[in-house]
């Protein structure tokens, strides 16, 4: 796993800013061209030459623009219908995916290598990008079933956080949902709410554990399960030193999730303490 939402998001980002300066530069250099024209005499060599470079540069500038507000317009459907959090089912995010791949692969040029990348690394990555969207989808289905309502209404409620709160398409919306689904509207609502907080997004987790194991597998040149065991056992004992949580510190992940306190570290190696008679 290469990375998640947000880098792949970044990337996207990087090749669509990257693109929009290559389209303004364009213009620049066809107005310096117009200005350099007005000013030399017509039915000229020096004009002629100024006005067949001007040509080029109006295509130029056509392309480049035309091809940024395309990129542009795929990213913004990648960050707010594909990988948005409240958004389609699976299925149709999955073939919006594709269907942005294909598009950047039919704009791929030697002149812009980075769209190639890009779209490289969205083919690699599109089953661990929308990881989330299928426990969201099972998640919602699970909501429809508790609540006896089609899912297609739990749908239509998750989607309705997409808009903001302020928002008059807001208020419309959730009053027509309100008088479809009467006095379980609320209910579903916050079910939503929740469903949505407890569902993280692509490999942010992942990416944090490998960051804290990383540290540890320099020391050896190949990771036996023995090694791993002793390394499970000691990340679940150690104590935190400090954590934005006052009640963590000083105290081991088995000590918090069990209450308990450690025995002696002997006695957790699976060893007897010697005692005094």
């Amino acid at each position: 796993m290469t990375g998640g939402i947000f880098h792949i998001q970044h990337q996207f980002e990087q090749v669509a800013n990257t693109l929009n300066r290559n389209a303004s530069g364009a213009t620049t250099q066809r107005l310096k061209l117009e200005a350099r024209l007005n000013k030399v005499k017509p039915n000229t060599h020096q004009a002629r030459s100024l006005r067949g470079k001007l040509v080029h540069a109006q295509q130029r500038e056509r392309y480049l623009k035309a091809l940024s507000n395309d990129v542009n317009t795929l990213r913004q459907w990648m960050s707010h219908d594909v990988l948005e959090l409240a958004g389609p089912a699976l299925s149709v995010r999955q073939e919006l995916f594709d269907f942005i791949v294909d598009e950047l692969q039919q704009r791929e040029h030697k002149d812009h290598p980075a769209i190639r990348t890009l779209r490289i690394a969205l083919s690699r990555q599109r089953d661990n990008l929308l990881a989330f969207a299928g426990g969201l989808d099972d998640k919602l289905v699970a909501i429809a079933h508790h609540f006896k309502v089609n899912l297609q209404s739990v749908r239509d409620i998750c989607l309705l956080y997409r808009k903001s709160p302020s928002s008059d398409a807001y208020w419309q919306r959730w009053t027509q949902l309100h008088t479809q689904l009467s006095h379980r509207f609320h209910g579903i609502m916050e079910a939503v709410k929740v469903v949505l907080t407890q569902t993280p997004r692509a490999s942010s987790l992942v990416e944090n554990l490998n960051s804290r194991l990383r540290n540890y597998f320099f020391l050896r040149r190949s990771l036996g399960d023995h090694y791993l065991a002793l390394l499970q056992f000691f990340l679940n004992h150690r104590c935190f030193m400090r954590s934005e949580v006052a009640e963590r510190v000083g105290k081991s992940p088995t000590e918090l999730m069990t209450g308990q306190k450690h025995p002696h570290w002997l006695e957790l190696l699976g060893f007897t303490r010697f005692r005094r008679a």
